[in-house]
């Protein structure tokens, strides 16, 4: 290591320009407090790119001086320690001079500070180092690998910035932090941090492995998501494959095969009808010719029917003749009876007072009768009124007057009356019987409207039931049922159309089962027993039919109640007759004075009387015979009439139908015509090897029908559009990339792995050859300390540590030196058993230790104060041991009144405090020791 010589400062704090030796072994800077000597020891430690003490910077002695530049130069031995030049402490540097000028240049630089530092051969001043161009100065980082290369470690660096009272620094450090320290100032410790670092580098690589294997499991979960994906291309491909088969050879060869068998079939069909338009044709020659005979059956029985009314005509005539000749000659017989029978009473005057009551009695008992036929005459012209122009006949008035409410208040309904008509009459009677207490049941359209029809029909009291629960009619209702003889045309209540379901209809009661039924005639058996639920056709409501039927019944009813009603009008005036006949005689009219007065007119009337009554009788015989053939004639007509109608309406129904037939045979023959023609141009449009039956077969073994066909395409084209797929082609020439790039990174990180582990290996083998370096390193170290020791009259032993090759061996181990001072036993490093002084000898011989090379001596040392809390003896002990040795020795000493301290030193720097008021400080005093002979280095 090499030796400071002189040091020179410009600008540096308050001192304004100085130059000072520094050619001795022992340097003393002396001054009192606050004078500058610390200063001068940031001033070397900024030269040597150290850090200055006390938490100051060179910034802050730059801008102490107040100027634009700072320079700090010192000039240093470059003296070989051996012949070669090799040996130089500048010689890395290509520096051969025996003396080398290192300097720092301090400038503003905006509004900061900036140093650089430059290194040059021989003796030059700050003046000649100004004119040097800037590509010779470097920075801190570079200045600091020069010295480390000329010897100035950073380790020997550490000790240099040690502080003002901390000299004795070295003796507090643990063992493991003084071996680390030995193994740094030797250059040890950066082998043993390249060992680490190229273990790191190992850790790094492994790492490096560990991510290339997370990076190849990525790769390899992206080559498998890429495999996927393919599969996931290739079925999109087979799905895409499938629909474009279905959609131009499936499909479209079962339909051309389903409607080339259409066509056959409807060939045949054809065929068929042609054959049945030629039966109908036959069969409506011979319905022409019935017809004609039914038309000449019809035409006499029309022309016996016109006889037969002209001649009841006549009849009736002489009937009517006979009668009007009868009537007068049976009054006048009857008035001679009665006044007969008056004559036998009128001297009785009790016999004619009974006599006048009875006929009273039965006057007003003909009136009543009169009464009571007039009514039901008036009753049923007003039911037949009702009938008018109406389909079904009306309902009665409460239930209008329910509808009414129901449609004010907006609730859709309908009667189970309006959604029934008898579609078989056979079974009317049945029908209106067991429908009758079901007829003005409500039906709701909308069952949400429940609850408040219910509330209108309580309200009305409204008798009938109201139905939300409905359904519709079977459009043919069970075989055999009364259901299946009903024509349903809106929905009815549900247990309604169940009931009607279940009842059998049976011709008689002895063809019923265990069963419920009913016969034609309204019979109903359920399994409460049997009873008759016939409906007289007057009360009948179902139905067009129940319209005429109840209009018939009512005529009937009318013309009965018009009979009676010319009865009674005779008998009442016969009773009206006879009883004037009584008040007169009752008055004194005498009914012998008047037998006697009209003796011959009576016995006239009763010989004439015989004969016309036997007149009329016999007309009345003839009348009625006539009546009864003329009703059988109207009967024998009107069927030969709906004969005729019948059969000419199924023949206009057969000549329809054959029109039909025959326009349908066109039609379907045009059809199958452009049908055939359109199967072979699809033929022709096929490849030949698509419709060759044994082809077809197996199309219709793998889908069955073109309707399956069509579901599987339907459920290819949902996989298409709801699947995840891939449809990127270029999906396999990328897994095929990446398949390559899993395979590369498979074997780099192969290759990698063993790389690494061939270093891991080597580099393990190498560091414990090494351990044996480290060892020589500690014993010449532990050689330097007892030597040392022997020279400060100390005893210093070093044990030496256990090293081996392993991390956690190394990391533990500690250099432990122990100290014996005037034979009181032996002391360790920091134990707290040492005095003062003693403490500064022990670092003062650890830290010596570190630069003592036989082979390279030399080196300096910053000692600020290590005389503090020393008495004299032990002063005089420090002062001999640092003369005894080979080193330079910067020291600084406040000014005392004990010269001893200045007793090793061959310089001494004086320095002073700054004048208050002044800029600069005082210049330093120098006081050198006179010797003939000074040797170091």
């Amino acid at each position: 290591m090499f030796h400071l010589q002189d040091l020179e400062l410009l600008h540096w704090d308050y001192c304004q320009r100085v130059s000072m030796p520094l050619d001795a072994a022992i340097i003393t800077i002396a001054g009192p407090n606050g004078s500058g000597k610390t200063t001068l020891l940031d001033a070397l430690r900024t030269l040597l790119g150290l850090e200055c003490s006390g938490g100051r910077t060179y910034k802050t002695y730059a801008r102490h001086a107040n100027a634009e530049t700072a320079w700090l130069r010192a000039t240093v031995d470059n003296r070989p320690r051996h012949r070669q030049n090799s040996s130089r402490p500048f010689a890395s540097s290509l520096l051969y001079d025996d003396h080398v000028t290192i300097a720092c240049r301090i400038e503003r630089h905006g509004g900061d500070w900036q140093r650089r530092y430059l290194l040059v051969d021989g003796v030059q001043t700050i003046e000649q180092l100004a004119e040097r161009p800037d590509k010779d100065a470097m920075g801190i980082e570079g200045w600091k690998r020069r010295l480390e290369a000329a010897g100035l470690t950073r380790a020997i660096g550490r000790v240099l910035a040690l502080e003002q009272g901390q000299t004795d620094r070295l003796c507090e450090l643990s063992p493991r932090e003084l071996l680390r320290l030995v193994f740094e100032v030797f250059g040890d410790q950066e082998v043993l941090d390249r060992y680490d670092l190229a273990k790191s580098h190992q850790q790094q690589l492994e790492k490096e492995v560990v991510q290339g294997q997370q990076e190849l499991a990525h790769a390899q979960a992206q080559l498998a998501e890429l495999s996927q994906r393919v599969n996931l291309y290739k079925s999109w491909q087979m799905r895409v494959s499938e629909r474009e088969r279905f959609s131009t050879e499936v499909l479209p060869v079962l339909q051309w095969a389903d409607a080339r068998a259409a066509t056959a079939r409807e060939a045949r069909e054809l065929h068929r009808q042609r054959l049945q338009l030629a039966g109908e044709e036959h069969l409506q020659a011979d319905a022409r010719k019935a017809l004609h005979d039914t038309f000449e059956a019809a035409e006499a029985a029309r022309r016996e029917l016109g006889s037969l009314a002209e001649q009841r005509t006549a009849a009736r005539k002489a009937f009517d003749e006979t009668r009007d000749a009868e009537r007068p000659l049976e009054d006048v017989v009857k008035h001679a009876e009665a006044l007969q029978a008056l004559a036998a009473v009128e001297g009785d005057t009790a016999d004619l007072q009974a006599l006048l009551t009875t006929l009273a009695d039965r006057q007003r008992q003909l009136r009543a009768e009169y009464t009571r036929a007039h009514d039901a005459s008036s009753k049923a012209q007003a039911q037949l009124a009702a009938l008018k122009g109406q389909p079904v006949p009306p309902p009665p008035p409460e239930v209008s007057r329910f509808r009414r409410v129901l449609q004010e208040a907006g609730i859709a309904h309908h009667l189970v009356a309006d959604a029934i008509d008898i579609a078989d009459e056979a079974w009317r009677a049945a029908a209106e019987g067991y429908l009758r207490g079901s007829r003005w049941v409500v039906v709701l359209q909308n069952p949400s409207q429940e609850r408040e029809a219910y509330a209108l029909a309580a309200k009305e009291r409204f008798r009938h039931y109201v139905v939300a629960d409905s359904e519709a009619a079977p459009a043919q209702g069970p075989k055999g049922s009364l259901l299946a003889a009903l024509r349903v045309s809106q929905p009815l209540p549900t247990w309604l159309l169940r009931a009607l379901a279940s009842i059998r209809c049976v011709a008689s009661t002895a063809d019923g089962s265990g069963v419920d039924w009913i016969t034609p005639d309204a019979y109903y058996r359920d399994p409460r027993g049997g009873r008759s639920l016939f409906v007289p056709p007057a009360e009948h409501q179902f139905g067009t039919a129940a319209t005429d039927a109840r209009r018939k019944a009512l005529e009937g009813e009318w013309g009965r109640a018009d009979a009676e009603l010319a009865r009674i009008a005779r008998e009442q005036a016969e009773v009206d007759r006879q009883l004037k006949d009584a008040q007169k005689a009752a008055a004194g009219h005498k009914a012998a004075q008047e037998l006697g007065e009209k003796a011959a007119e009576f016995s006239e009337a009763r010989e004439r009387l015989p004969q016309l009554r036997a007149a009329r009788v016999e007309a009345s015989s003839r009348w009625t015979q006539l009546d009864q053939a003329h009703a059988q004639a109207v009967k024998d007509a009107d069927r030969a009439e709906r004969d005729y109608q019948a059969l000419q309406q199924r023949l206009k129904a057969s000549l329809d139908h054959m029109q039909a037939l025959r326009q349908g045979f066109e039609e379907r023959r045009g059809q199958l015509r452009a049908a055939s023609r359109a199967s072979r141009e699809a033929r022709a449009a096929f490849p030949a090897g698509w419709v060759t039956p044994p082809r077809i077969a197996a199309l219709r073994e793998e889908f069955g029908s073109i309707q399956q066909a069509k579901l599987a395409l339907h459920h290819v084209e949902r996989e298409l559009e709801s699947g995840t797929w891939e449809t990127d082609h270029q999906v396999i020439d990328r897994h095929v990339r990446m398949d390559l790039q899993v395979r590369e990174q498979q074997r780099m990180l192969d290759d990698r792995r063993a790389s690494n582990e061939a270093a891991r290996i080597a580099s393990r083998n190498a560091r414990e050859r090494y351990i044996e370096v480290l060892r020589a390193t500690l014993r010449r170290y532990r050689k330097n300390v007892q030597e040392l020791g022997e020279l400060a009259g100390v005893v210093a032993l070093a044990d030496l540590p256990h090293l081996d090759n392993d991390d956690t061996v190394l990391a533990q181990a500690g250099l432990h030196v122990r100290f014996s001072f005037d034979g009181k036993g032996e002391v360790g490093l920091n134990d707290g058993e040492a005095s003062g002084g003693q403490q500064v000898l022990k670092s003062l011989i650890l830290l010596v230790g570190l630069m003592k090379d036989d082979d390279a001596p030399g080196g300096f040392v910053f000692i600020d104060e290590p005389f503090a809390h020393l008495d004299v003896r032990n002063i005089q002990l420090v002062g001999h041991f640092l003369k005894s040795t080979r080193a330079q020795y910067l020291l600084t000493t406040p000014i005392t009144h004990n010269v001893e301290v200045f007793e090793p030193s061959d310089i001494t720097l004086v320095t002073s405090k700054k004048t208050r008021g002044e800029r600069w400080a005082p210049p330093i005093g120098v006081i050198q020791r006179r010797r003939e002979n000074e040797i170091y280095g």
